[in-house]
Protein backbone atom coordinates (compact mmCIF):
# COMPACT_ATOMS: atom_id res chain seq x y z
CA UNK A 1 0.00 0.00 0.00
CA UNK A 2 0.80 3.94 -0.33
CA UNK A 3 2.07 4.61 3.14
CA UNK A 4 2.78 8.50 2.57
CA UNK A 5 3.69 11.08 -0.37
CA UNK A 6 5.88 14.07 0.02
CA UNK A 7 5.72 17.34 -2.39
CA UNK A 8 7.63 19.72 -2.42
CA UNK A 9 7.87 22.80 -5.09
CA UNK A 10 5.41 21.82 -7.42
CA UNK A 11 2.84 24.04 -8.36
CA UNK A 12 1.16 25.77 -5.58
CA UNK A 13 2.27 23.13 -3.39
CA UNK A 14 4.77 24.96 -1.12
CA UNK A 15 5.61 21.47 0.70
CA UNK A 16 3.40 19.01 2.11
CA UNK A 17 3.52 15.09 3.35
CA UNK A 18 0.39 12.91 3.60
CA UNK A 19 0.38 9.39 5.49
CA UNK A 20 -2.43 7.29 4.04
CA UNK A 21 -4.45 4.76 5.80
CA UNK A 22 -5.85 1.16 4.85
CA UNK A 23 -9.10 1.06 3.76
CA UNK A 24 -11.57 3.69 1.65
CA UNK A 25 -8.95 7.32 1.66
CA UNK A 26 -11.06 9.92 0.34
CA UNK A 27 -10.34 13.41 -0.88
CA UNK A 28 -12.40 16.34 -1.29
CA UNK A 29 -11.78 20.37 -1.59
CA UNK A 30 -13.27 22.85 -3.20
CA UNK A 31 -13.52 23.68 -7.67
CA UNK A 32 -9.86 24.60 -8.36
CA UNK A 33 -8.66 23.94 -4.76
CA UNK A 34 -6.11 21.66 -6.44
CA UNK A 35 -7.50 17.79 -6.01
CA UNK A 36 -6.10 16.62 -9.34
CA UNK A 37 -2.35 17.76 -8.27
CA UNK A 38 -2.41 14.98 -5.77
CA UNK A 39 -3.20 12.66 -8.68
CA UNK A 40 -0.43 14.81 -11.04
CA UNK A 41 2.07 14.66 -8.23
CA UNK A 42 1.71 10.71 -7.70
CA UNK A 43 2.21 10.16 -12.01
CA UNK A 44 5.24 13.08 -12.00
CA UNK A 45 7.17 10.60 -9.40
CA UNK A 46 6.36 7.47 -11.40
CA UNK A 47 7.78 8.64 -14.53
CA UNK A 48 4.84 11.23 -16.16
CA UNK A 49 5.77 14.14 -18.36
CA UNK A 50 7.12 16.82 -16.42
CA UNK A 51 7.49 20.73 -17.82
CA UNK A 52 9.35 23.71 -15.97
CA UNK A 53 5.89 25.29 -15.97
CA UNK A 54 4.99 22.69 -13.22
CA UNK A 55 7.90 24.09 -10.67
CA UNK A 56 6.44 26.20 -7.89
CA UNK A 57 6.89 30.38 -8.64
CA UNK A 58 10.15 31.03 -8.38
CA UNK A 59 11.88 27.65 -7.00
CA UNK A 60 14.36 25.85 -8.78
CA UNK A 61 13.74 22.55 -8.43
CA UNK A 62 10.66 20.41 -7.35
CA UNK A 63 10.56 17.13 -5.35
CA UNK A 64 7.87 14.08 -4.84
CA UNK A 65 8.54 11.04 -2.68
CA UNK A 66 6.30 7.68 -2.51
CA UNK A 67 7.12 5.56 -0.01
CA UNK A 68 5.26 1.78 -0.44
CA UNK A 69 4.82 -1.05 2.10
CA UNK A 70 4.60 -4.55 -0.05
CA UNK A 71 4.97 -7.92 0.77
CA UNK A 72 4.01 -8.90 -2.54
CA UNK A 73 6.48 -11.80 -4.55
CA UNK A 74 5.76 -9.56 -7.60
CA UNK A 75 7.70 -6.63 -6.16
CA UNK A 76 9.95 -8.19 -5.13
CA UNK A 77 10.54 -10.21 -8.27
CA UNK A 78 10.10 -7.05 -10.25
CA UNK A 79 13.37 -5.20 -7.49
CA UNK A 80 15.58 -8.66 -8.61
CA UNK A 81 15.14 -8.17 -12.64
CA UNK A 82 16.23 -4.28 -11.99
CA UNK A 83 19.39 -5.68 -9.81
CA UNK A 84 17.74 -3.32 -7.16
CA UNK A 85 18.40 -3.85 -3.53
CA UNK A 86 14.98 -4.97 -1.60
CA UNK A 87 14.15 -3.05 1.96
CA UNK A 88 13.62 -5.75 4.43
CA UNK A 89 10.46 -4.19 5.96
CA UNK A 90 9.47 -4.41 2.51
CA UNK A 91 9.77 -0.92 1.77
CA UNK A 92 9.82 0.68 -1.61
CA UNK A 93 11.38 4.29 -1.72
CA UNK A 94 10.04 5.83 -5.35
CA UNK A 95 11.20 9.51 -5.59
CA UNK A 96 11.58 12.28 -8.07
CA UNK A 97 14.20 15.61 -8.06
CA UNK A 98 12.35 17.53 -10.88
CA UNK A 99 14.32 20.79 -12.57
CA UNK A 100 14.13 22.32 -16.04
CA UNK A 101 16.07 19.89 -18.26
CA UNK A 102 16.23 16.92 -16.64
CA UNK A 103 14.96 15.03 -13.45
CA UNK A 104 16.94 12.27 -11.25
CA UNK A 105 14.59 8.98 -10.26
CA UNK A 106 15.79 7.37 -7.42
CA UNK A 107 14.00 3.24 -6.48
CA UNK A 108 15.48 2.72 -2.61
CA UNK A 109 18.30 5.71 -2.84
CA UNK A 110 19.50 4.37 -6.73
CA UNK A 111 19.27 6.34 -9.60
CA UNK A 112 17.33 4.64 -12.34
CA UNK A 113 15.61 5.34 -15.24
CA UNK A 114 11.69 7.10 -15.63
CA UNK A 115 11.15 3.15 -17.57
CA UNK A 116 12.80 1.53 -14.20
CA UNK A 117 9.71 3.20 -12.44
CA UNK A 118 6.91 3.07 -14.83
CA UNK A 119 7.53 -0.75 -15.12
CA UNK A 120 8.09 -0.83 -11.17
CA UNK A 121 4.98 1.06 -10.76
CA UNK A 122 3.01 -1.79 -12.88
CA UNK A 123 3.03 -4.10 -10.01
CA UNK A 124 2.34 -1.56 -6.72
CA UNK A 125 -0.64 1.02 -7.98
CA UNK A 126 -3.00 1.44 -10.43
CA UNK A 127 -4.28 5.08 -11.29
CA UNK A 128 -7.60 5.37 -12.83
CA UNK A 129 -6.89 9.39 -13.92
CA UNK A 130 -10.16 12.05 -14.75
CA UNK A 131 -11.78 11.17 -18.17
CA UNK A 132 -10.26 7.57 -18.73
CA UNK A 133 -13.21 6.17 -18.88
CA UNK A 134 -13.97 7.50 -22.20
CA UNK A 135 -11.70 4.96 -23.33
CA UNK A 136 -14.20 2.68 -23.08
CA UNK A 137 -15.67 3.95 -26.22
CA UNK A 138 -12.94 2.06 -28.32
CA UNK A 139 -13.33 -0.86 -28.76
CA UNK A 140 -9.11 -1.47 -28.47
CA UNK A 141 -9.60 -0.69 -24.98
CA UNK A 142 -12.23 -3.37 -24.77
CA UNK A 143 -9.84 -6.07 -25.90
CA UNK A 144 -7.19 -4.80 -23.56
CA UNK A 145 -9.49 -5.21 -20.69
CA UNK A 146 -10.61 -8.87 -21.37
CA UNK A 147 -6.71 -9.77 -21.70
CA UNK A 148 -5.96 -8.51 -18.77
CA UNK A 149 -8.19 -10.58 -16.58
CA UNK A 150 -7.22 -13.75 -18.69
CA UNK A 151 -4.72 -14.22 -16.06
CA UNK A 152 -1.07 -16.36 -16.12
CA UNK A 153 -2.36 -18.30 -18.83
CA UNK A 154 -2.97 -15.47 -21.84
CA UNK A 155 1.16 -14.47 -21.95
CA UNK A 156 2.35 -17.85 -23.52
CA UNK A 157 -0.92 -18.21 -25.63
CA UNK A 158 -0.13 -14.87 -26.83
CA UNK A 159 3.39 -14.86 -27.25
CA UNK A 160 2.81 -17.93 -29.37
CA UNK A 161 0.33 -15.84 -31.54
CA UNK A 162 3.36 -12.66 -31.76
CA UNK A 163 5.97 -15.38 -32.64
CA UNK A 164 3.78 -16.74 -35.05
CA UNK A 165 2.78 -13.48 -36.47
CA UNK A 166 6.55 -12.67 -36.74
CA UNK A 167 7.37 -15.58 -39.13
CA UNK A 168 4.33 -15.51 -41.43
CA UNK A 169 5.24 -11.54 -42.37
CA UNK A 170 8.88 -12.31 -42.42
CA UNK A 171 7.91 -15.07 -45.47
CA UNK A 172 5.34 -12.84 -46.82
CA UNK A 173 7.87 -10.20 -47.47
CA UNK A 174 10.42 -12.64 -48.74
CA UNK A 175 8.27 -14.04 -50.95
CA UNK A 176 7.35 -10.58 -52.38
CA UNK A 177 10.82 -9.95 -53.21
CA UNK A 178 11.97 -12.90 -54.02
CA UNK A 179 9.33 -12.99 -57.16
CA UNK A 180 11.41 -12.39 -60.00
CA UNK A 181 11.13 -12.94 -64.31
CA UNK A 182 13.32 -14.60 -66.02
CA UNK A 183 15.00 -11.48 -67.33
CA UNK A 184 15.13 -9.73 -63.75
CA UNK A 185 16.58 -13.22 -62.86
CA UNK A 186 18.99 -13.35 -65.59
CA UNK A 187 20.37 -10.23 -64.71
CA UNK A 188 20.51 -10.96 -60.54
CA UNK A 189 22.42 -13.91 -61.59
CA UNK A 190 24.88 -12.20 -63.91
CA UNK A 191 25.94 -10.08 -61.56
CA UNK A 192 26.07 -12.41 -58.52
CA UNK A 193 28.48 -14.58 -60.42
CA UNK A 194 30.82 -11.70 -61.92
CA UNK A 195 31.24 -10.63 -58.16
CA UNK A 196 31.90 -14.11 -56.80
CA UNK A 197 34.44 -14.90 -59.29
CA UNK A 198 35.92 -11.09 -58.40
CA UNK A 199 35.88 -12.62 -54.73
CA UNK A 200 36.78 -16.00 -55.42
CA UNK A 201 40.19 -14.87 -57.67
CA UNK A 202 41.41 -13.07 -55.46
CA UNK A 203 41.67 -15.98 -53.06
CA UNK A 204 41.55 -13.98 -49.32
CA UNK A 205 43.37 -14.61 -46.29
CA UNK A 206 41.44 -13.02 -43.15
CA UNK A 207 44.41 -10.63 -42.00
CA UNK A 208 46.68 -10.49 -44.51
CA UNK A 209 46.03 -6.82 -45.35
CA UNK A 210 47.22 -5.83 -42.28
CA UNK A 211 50.54 -7.62 -42.81
CA UNK A 212 50.91 -6.61 -46.44
CA UNK A 213 50.41 -2.69 -45.25
CA UNK A 214 53.34 -3.28 -42.68
CA UNK A 215 55.84 -4.54 -45.05
CA UNK A 216 54.12 -1.82 -47.62
CA UNK A 217 55.42 0.73 -44.70
CA UNK A 218 58.70 -0.89 -44.53
CA UNK A 219 59.79 -1.15 -47.98
CA UNK A 220 58.64 2.27 -48.83
CA UNK A 221 60.38 4.11 -46.00
CA UNK A 222 63.48 1.31 -46.00
CA UNK A 223 66.32 3.60 -47.59
CA UNK A 224 65.27 6.40 -45.01
CA UNK A 225 65.09 3.51 -42.64
CA UNK A 226 68.70 2.04 -43.60
CA UNK A 227 70.36 5.05 -44.24
CA UNK A 228 69.70 6.62 -40.53
CA UNK A 229 70.44 3.40 -39.11
CA UNK A 230 73.75 3.02 -41.02
CA UNK A 231 74.41 6.55 -39.47
CA UNK A 232 73.76 5.17 -35.95
CA UNK A 233 76.32 2.17 -36.76
CA UNK A 234 78.90 4.09 -37.65
CA UNK A 235 78.64 6.33 -34.56
CA UNK A 236 78.36 3.28 -32.08
CA UNK A 237 80.39 0.65 -33.77
CA UNK A 238 84.10 -0.17 -34.10
CA UNK A 239 84.53 1.30 -37.49
CA UNK A 240 87.51 4.03 -37.41
CA UNK A 241 88.34 6.36 -34.39
CA UNK A 242 84.70 8.05 -33.89
CA UNK A 243 83.17 5.39 -33.16
CA UNK A 244 82.00 4.73 -29.78
CA UNK A 245 82.54 0.84 -29.98
CA UNK A 246 86.07 1.73 -31.07
CA UNK A 247 86.55 4.50 -28.08
CA UNK A 248 85.31 2.12 -25.24
CA UNK A 249 87.82 -0.71 -26.46
CA UNK A 250 90.42 2.22 -26.15
CA UNK A 251 88.69 2.91 -22.16
CA UNK A 252 88.61 -0.36 -21.13
CA UNK A 253 92.30 -1.17 -22.04
CA UNK A 254 93.42 1.75 -20.26
CA UNK A 255 91.51 1.07 -17.52
CA UNK A 256 92.42 -2.57 -16.73
CA UNK A 257 95.86 -1.58 -16.86
CA UNK A 258 95.62 0.01 -13.90
CA UNK A 259 92.94 -2.49 -11.86
CA UNK A 260 95.92 -4.39 -10.49
CA UNK A 261 96.50 -1.60 -8.08
CA UNK A 262 93.42 -0.70 -6.38
CA UNK A 263 90.97 -3.41 -5.84
CA UNK A 264 88.03 -0.97 -5.98
CA UNK A 265 88.64 -0.21 -9.85
CA UNK A 266 87.37 -4.08 -10.14
CA UNK A 267 83.79 -2.44 -9.62
CA UNK A 268 84.14 0.41 -12.34
CA UNK A 269 86.10 -2.30 -14.43
CA UNK A 270 82.45 -4.47 -14.62
CA UNK A 271 80.44 -1.36 -15.24
CA UNK A 272 82.57 -0.35 -18.65
CA UNK A 273 82.75 -3.83 -19.28
CA UNK A 274 79.27 -4.28 -19.03
CA UNK A 275 78.64 -1.14 -21.55
CA UNK A 276 80.99 -2.62 -23.64
CA UNK A 277 79.07 -5.74 -24.13
CA UNK A 278 75.42 -4.20 -24.43
CA UNK A 279 76.83 -2.08 -27.15
CA UNK A 280 78.23 -4.80 -29.41
CA UNK A 281 74.28 -6.52 -28.75
CA UNK A 282 73.52 -3.19 -30.22
CA UNK A 283 75.36 -2.93 -33.21
CA UNK A 284 74.77 -6.93 -34.16
CA UNK A 285 71.28 -6.33 -34.24
CA UNK A 286 71.33 -3.30 -35.97
CA UNK A 287 73.39 -5.04 -38.23
CA UNK A 288 70.92 -7.92 -38.58
CA UNK A 289 67.72 -5.47 -38.68
CA UNK A 290 69.56 -3.57 -42.16
CA UNK A 291 70.38 -7.04 -43.65
CA UNK A 292 67.09 -7.41 -43.72
CA UNK A 293 65.46 -4.38 -45.05
CA UNK A 294 66.97 -5.53 -48.56
CA UNK A 295 64.35 -6.61 -50.79
CA UNK A 296 64.04 -5.62 -54.84
CA UNK A 297 61.73 -3.99 -56.90
CA UNK A 298 59.96 -6.64 -57.97
CA UNK A 299 58.33 -7.68 -54.51
CA UNK A 300 57.94 -3.93 -53.79
CA UNK A 301 55.81 -3.83 -56.85
CA UNK A 302 54.06 -7.25 -56.13
CA UNK A 303 53.00 -6.16 -52.38
CA UNK A 304 52.03 -2.85 -54.15
CA UNK A 305 49.59 -4.59 -56.66
CA UNK A 306 48.48 -7.02 -54.15
CA UNK A 307 46.92 -4.40 -51.62
CA UNK A 308 45.16 -2.35 -54.42
CA UNK A 309 43.81 -5.22 -54.83
CA UNK A 310 42.44 -5.36 -51.57
CA UNK A 311 41.57 -2.31 -51.03
CA UNK A 312 39.68 -2.56 -53.80
CA UNK A 313 37.24 -5.34 -52.75
CA UNK A 314 37.00 -3.83 -49.73
CA UNK A 315 35.74 -0.62 -51.36
CA UNK A 316 33.34 -2.46 -53.05
CA UNK A 317 32.12 -5.36 -50.42
CA UNK A 318 32.86 -4.41 -46.89
CA UNK A 319 35.48 -2.46 -44.51
CA UNK A 320 37.56 -5.76 -43.91
CA UNK A 321 38.85 -9.01 -45.49
CA UNK A 322 36.31 -10.88 -43.28
CA UNK A 323 33.45 -8.59 -44.46
CA UNK A 324 34.19 -9.35 -48.27
CA UNK A 325 34.46 -12.88 -47.61
CA UNK A 326 31.06 -12.62 -45.96
CA UNK A 327 29.86 -10.95 -48.83
CA UNK A 328 31.13 -13.71 -51.29
CA UNK A 329 29.50 -16.33 -49.66
CA UNK A 330 26.18 -14.53 -49.65
CA UNK A 331 26.87 -14.59 -53.43
CA UNK A 332 27.39 -18.07 -53.37
CA UNK A 333 24.11 -18.96 -51.77
CA UNK A 334 22.52 -16.69 -54.24
CA UNK A 335 23.96 -18.43 -57.37
CA UNK A 336 22.86 -21.97 -55.13
CA UNK A 337 19.00 -20.47 -54.75
CA UNK A 338 19.11 -19.20 -59.08
CA UNK A 339 20.67 -22.14 -59.91
CA UNK A 340 16.77 -24.06 -59.47
CA UNK A 341 15.12 -21.19 -58.81
CA UNK A 342 11.67 -22.89 -59.40
CA UNK A 343 12.15 -25.17 -56.33
CA UNK A 344 14.07 -22.60 -54.23
CA UNK A 345 9.96 -20.42 -54.38
CA UNK A 346 7.95 -23.75 -53.73
CA UNK A 347 9.82 -24.28 -51.38
CA UNK A 348 9.14 -20.86 -50.10
CA UNK A 349 5.61 -20.84 -50.75
CA UNK A 350 5.33 -24.11 -48.83
CA UNK A 351 6.92 -22.79 -45.74
CA UNK A 352 4.74 -19.55 -46.02
CA UNK A 353 1.29 -21.71 -46.00
CA UNK A 354 2.93 -23.59 -43.10
CA UNK A 355 3.48 -20.39 -41.32
CA UNK A 356 -0.15 -19.39 -42.60
CA UNK A 357 -1.72 -22.52 -40.73
CA UNK A 358 0.50 -22.18 -37.69
CA UNK A 359 -0.34 -18.58 -37.05
CA UNK A 360 -4.19 -19.33 -37.45
CA UNK A 361 -3.90 -22.43 -35.35
CA UNK A 362 -2.69 -19.86 -32.73
CA UNK A 363 -4.79 -17.40 -33.18
CA UNK A 364 -7.75 -19.93 -32.19
CA UNK A 365 -6.43 -21.04 -28.99
CA UNK A 366 -6.04 -17.30 -28.27
CA UNK A 367 -9.59 -16.75 -29.71
CA UNK A 368 -10.91 -19.60 -27.73
CA UNK A 369 -8.90 -18.14 -24.46
CA UNK A 370 -10.74 -14.93 -24.79
CA UNK A 371 -14.02 -16.37 -25.57
CA UNK A 372 -14.18 -18.34 -22.20
CA UNK A 373 -13.02 -15.55 -19.84
CA UNK A 374 -15.42 -13.40 -22.13
CA UNK A 375 -18.28 -15.47 -20.85
CA UNK A 376 -16.54 -15.43 -17.18
CA UNK A 377 -15.74 -11.70 -17.24
CA UNK A 378 -19.28 -10.54 -18.62
CA UNK A 379 -21.15 -12.04 -16.00
CA UNK A 380 -18.91 -10.72 -12.79
CA UNK A 381 -19.56 -7.12 -14.61
CA UNK A 382 -23.08 -7.91 -14.74
CA UNK A 383 -23.45 -8.47 -11.37
CA UNK A 384 -20.77 -5.51 -10.58
CA UNK A 385 -22.96 -3.13 -12.61
CA UNK A 386 -26.13 -4.52 -10.41
CA UNK A 387 -24.31 -3.20 -7.77
CA UNK A 388 -24.00 0.00 -9.16
CA UNK A 389 -27.47 0.48 -9.73
CA UNK A 390 -27.99 -0.82 -12.98
CA UNK A 391 -31.19 -2.21 -12.15
CA UNK A 392 -31.92 -4.16 -15.66
CA UNK A 393 -28.43 -4.59 -17.19
CA UNK A 394 -27.90 -6.97 -19.56
CA UNK A 395 -23.78 -7.00 -20.81
CA UNK A 396 -21.99 -8.71 -22.91
CA UNK A 397 -18.16 -8.92 -23.99
CA UNK A 398 -18.37 -10.41 -27.88
CA UNK A 399 -15.40 -11.84 -29.27
CA UNK A 400 -15.28 -12.18 -33.27
CA UNK A 401 -13.34 -13.14 -35.79
CA UNK A 402 -12.20 -10.22 -37.21
CA UNK A 403 -11.02 -8.92 -40.74
CA UNK A 404 -7.12 -9.32 -40.94
CA UNK A 405 -4.80 -11.01 -38.51
CA UNK A 406 -2.16 -8.96 -36.69
CA UNK A 407 0.09 -9.88 -33.58
CA UNK A 408 -2.92 -9.72 -31.12
CA UNK A 409 -4.65 -12.80 -32.97
CA UNK A 410 -8.11 -12.25 -35.65
CA UNK A 411 -10.18 -11.32 -33.07
CA UNK A 412 -12.44 -8.30 -32.37
CA UNK A 413 -13.65 -7.31 -29.09
CA UNK A 414 -16.92 -5.70 -27.94
CA UNK A 415 -18.64 -4.35 -24.83
CA UNK A 416 -22.16 -4.70 -25.26
CA UNK A 417 -24.93 -3.42 -23.20
CA UNK A 418 -28.11 -3.43 -22.56
CA UNK A 419 -29.88 -0.89 -19.60
CA UNK A 420 -33.59 -1.32 -20.44
CA UNK A 421 -36.26 -4.49 -20.41
CA UNK A 422 -36.46 -5.77 -23.83
CA UNK A 423 -33.95 -3.68 -25.59
CA UNK A 424 -31.27 -5.79 -27.56
CA UNK A 425 -27.69 -5.29 -26.93
CA UNK A 426 -25.64 -2.58 -28.22
CA UNK A 427 -22.38 -1.47 -28.38
CA UNK A 428 -21.59 0.52 -25.45
CA UNK A 429 -20.45 3.33 -27.27
CA UNK A 430 -24.19 3.75 -28.78
CA UNK A 431 -25.83 3.50 -25.33
CA UNK A 432 -23.68 4.38 -22.77
CA UNK A 433 -24.05 7.79 -20.76
CA UNK A 434 -20.74 9.56 -19.25
CA UNK A 435 -22.06 8.82 -16.22
CA UNK A 436 -22.88 5.16 -17.43
CA UNK A 437 -19.16 4.65 -18.81
CA UNK A 438 -17.90 5.96 -15.31
CA UNK A 439 -19.68 3.00 -13.73
CA UNK A 440 -18.63 0.43 -15.93
CA UNK A 441 -15.21 1.48 -15.50
CA UNK A 442 -15.64 0.98 -11.51
CA UNK A 443 -16.98 -2.15 -12.63
CA UNK A 444 -14.16 -2.89 -14.44
CA UNK A 445 -11.55 -1.83 -12.20
CA UNK A 446 -13.59 -3.67 -9.44
CA UNK A 447 -13.38 -7.17 -10.82
CA UNK A 448 -10.08 -7.01 -12.57
CA UNK A 449 -8.65 -5.52 -8.51
CA UNK A 450 -10.05 -9.05 -7.26
CA UNK A 451 -7.95 -10.70 -10.00
CA UNK A 452 -4.23 -8.95 -9.40
CA UNK A 453 -2.11 -8.21 -6.46
CA UNK A 454 -1.82 -4.74 -6.40
CA UNK A 455 -2.53 -3.26 -3.63
CA UNK A 456 -3.05 0.09 -4.22
CA UNK A 457 -6.45 1.46 -6.39
CA UNK A 458 -6.18 5.37 -7.03
CA UNK A 459 -9.53 7.30 -8.39
CA UNK A 460 -9.64 10.82 -9.72
CA UNK A 461 -13.21 11.43 -10.12
CA UNK A 462 -14.69 8.09 -11.11
CA UNK A 463 -18.12 9.59 -9.86
CA UNK A 464 -18.42 11.71 -12.67
CA UNK A 465 -22.18 12.19 -13.82
CA UNK A 466 -23.69 10.38 -11.28
CA UNK A 467 -25.78 11.77 -7.71
CA UNK A 468 -28.49 10.41 -5.54
CA UNK A 469 -29.31 6.54 -5.35
CA UNK A 470 -26.69 5.94 -7.68
CA UNK A 471 -23.60 7.73 -5.84
CA UNK A 472 -24.51 5.80 -2.41
CA UNK A 473 -24.06 2.31 -4.87
CA UNK A 474 -20.83 3.73 -5.93
CA UNK A 475 -19.71 4.45 -2.40
CA UNK A 476 -20.91 1.16 -1.55
CA UNK A 477 -18.76 -0.23 -4.04
CA UNK A 478 -15.24 1.57 -3.39
CA UNK A 479 -15.99 0.38 0.40
CA UNK A 480 -16.19 -3.22 -0.96
CA UNK A 481 -13.08 -3.20 -2.88
CA UNK A 482 -11.15 -1.01 0.18
CA UNK A 483 -11.89 -4.36 1.74
CA UNK A 484 -8.45 -5.86 0.52
CA UNK A 485 -7.23 -3.28 -1.36
CA UNK A 486 -6.27 0.51 -0.24
CA UNK A 487 -8.67 2.83 -2.64
CA UNK A 488 -7.79 6.62 -2.74
CA UNK A 489 -10.36 8.25 -4.15
CA UNK A 490 -11.00 11.89 -5.27
CA UNK A 491 -15.05 12.90 -5.25
CA UNK A 492 -16.73 15.67 -4.85
CA UNK A 493 -19.78 13.43 -3.64
CA UNK A 494 -20.97 13.99 -0.07
CA UNK A 495 -22.19 9.92 -0.81
CA UNK A 496 -18.56 9.18 -1.68
CA UNK A 497 -17.31 11.13 0.99
CA UNK A 498 -18.89 9.94 3.93
CA UNK A 499 -17.94 6.26 3.44
CA UNK A 500 -14.44 7.16 4.12
CA UNK A 501 -12.22 5.44 6.37
CA UNK A 502 -9.27 8.51 6.04
CA UNK A 503 -10.83 11.56 4.79
CA UNK A 504 -8.31 14.37 3.44
CA UNK A 505 -8.89 18.05 2.32
CA UNK A 506 -7.42 19.74 -0.28
CA UNK A 507 -7.57 24.16 0.49
CA UNK A 508 -6.22 26.67 -1.17
CA UNK A 509 -5.36 29.83 0.79
CA UNK A 510 -3.98 33.31 -0.72
CA UNK A 511 -2.59 36.46 0.49
CA UNK A 512 -1.34 39.44 -1.48
CA UNK A 513 1.82 38.14 -3.29
CA UNK A 514 1.79 34.27 -2.34
CA UNK A 515 -1.24 30.78 -3.31
CA UNK A 516 -0.53 28.16 -1.40
CA UNK A 517 -2.62 24.62 -1.69
CA UNK A 518 -2.46 22.22 1.42
CA UNK A 519 -3.95 19.01 2.03
CA UNK A 520 -4.48 17.52 5.70
CA UNK A 521 -6.10 14.83 7.25
CA UNK A 522 -9.31 15.84 8.95
CA UNK A 523 -11.11 14.07 12.29
CA UNK A 524 -14.27 13.16 12.58
CA UNK A 525 -15.26 16.51 13.66
CA UNK A 526 -14.10 18.45 10.87
CA UNK A 527 -14.77 15.71 7.99
CA UNK A 528 -18.51 16.35 9.04
CA UNK A 529 -18.20 19.80 8.49
CA UNK A 530 -16.56 19.12 5.24
CA UNK A 531 -19.66 16.49 4.76
CA UNK A 532 -21.71 19.68 5.38
CA UNK A 533 -20.29 21.58 2.63
CA UNK A 534 -20.10 18.94 0.08
CA UNK A 535 -24.22 18.74 0.75
CA UNK A 536 -24.44 22.23 -0.33
CA UNK A 537 -24.39 24.23 2.62
CA UNK A 538 -22.81 27.61 2.73
CA UNK A 539 -22.83 28.09 6.45
CA UNK A 540 -21.77 25.55 9.25
CA UNK A 541 -25.19 25.31 10.50
CA UNK A 542 -26.58 22.80 12.91
CA UNK A 543 -28.81 21.45 10.30
CA UNK A 544 -26.19 21.32 7.73
CA UNK A 545 -24.36 19.10 10.47
CA UNK A 546 -27.61 17.23 11.14
CA UNK A 547 -27.38 16.02 7.58
CA UNK A 548 -23.86 15.12 7.45
CA UNK A 549 -24.08 13.48 10.69
CA UNK A 550 -27.38 11.45 8.91
CA UNK A 551 -25.37 10.40 5.88
CA UNK A 552 -22.08 9.44 8.05
CA UNK A 553 -24.30 7.48 10.36
CA UNK A 554 -25.46 5.85 7.07
CA UNK A 555 -22.45 4.79 5.30
CA UNK A 556 -20.97 3.74 8.48
CA UNK A 557 -23.85 1.47 9.47
CA UNK A 558 -23.06 -0.17 5.46
CA UNK A 559 -19.58 -0.91 7.03
CA UNK A 560 -20.78 -2.51 9.66
CA UNK A 561 -23.29 -4.68 8.11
Amino acid sequence: MLQSLHVKNLALIQETELEFGEGLNILTGETGAGKSLLIGSVNLALGGKFDREMLRKGADNALVELVFASDSEKVSQKLAQMELEAQEDGTVIISRKLQAGKSVCKINGESVTAKQVKELAEVLIDIHGQHEHQSLLHRKKHMEILDSYCGSAFGPVALSVEEAYGEYGRLRKALSEEAMDEEAKEKERSLAEFEWKEIQQARLVPGEDEELERRYRLMANSRKITDSLGESYRYTGNDGDAGAGSSLSRALRALRSVTAYDSRLEELEGQLSEIDSLLADYNRDVSEYMAGCEFDEEEFARVEERLNTLNHLKGKYGNTIEAVISYGEERQRLLDKLSDYDAYMQELEKKFRQAGQKLQKACGKLSALRSKNAAVLSEKLKEALVNLNFLTVEFEIAVRPGQTVTAKGYDEVEFLISTNPGEELKPLSQVASGGELSRVMLAIKTVLAGRDDIDTLIFDEIDAGISGKTAWRVSEQLDAVAKTHQVICITHLPQIAAMADTHFVIEKSSTRDNTITDIRALGEEESLGELARLLGSDELTEAALSNAREMRSQALGHKGS
